[in-house]
């Protein structure tokens, strides 16, 4: 069983930058495939980045496609989103998730955080 703890949300002016990890205990976290979704009041849960087990391909929405990087580090089972260039309607909390298949769907993944709230002001 994995637990996945997100920190480094926070607020921000339009903008600013980010960065928030992803710590996985409970697992090895090499075997997992990691993404990034967040949610906004009232809204579905998407998909914004994903890394496959090593790091060697990624994913992004196109809504943060050049604004955000995900990146793993297996040796400290982390996972890393760097967000910059943050927009208000970035504003949601933002969730890891691991899984076996490097995928865009909620429902591909296993394993959750709790969130993080990530807030950007105008």
């Amino acid at each position: 069983q994995v637990q996945l703890v997100e920190s480094g949300g926070g607020l921000v002016q339009a903008g600013g930058s980010l960065r928030l990890s992803c710590a996985a205990s409970g697992g090895t976290l090499s075997y997992y495939a990691m993404g990034w979704f967040r949610q906004a009041p009232g809204k579905e849960r998407q998909f914004v980045a994903a890394i496959n087990w090593s790091g060697g391909s990624t994913y992004y929405a196109d809504s943060v496609k050049g604004r955000f990087t995900i990146s793993r580090d297996n040796a400290k089972s982390t996972v890393y989103l760097q967000m910059n260039s943050l927009k208000p309607e970035d504003t949601a909390t933002y969730y890891c998730a691991a899984g076996r298949r490097t995928t865009y769907t909620v429902h591909d993944y296993d394993y959750w955080g709790q969130g993080t709230q990530v807030t950007v002001s105008s």
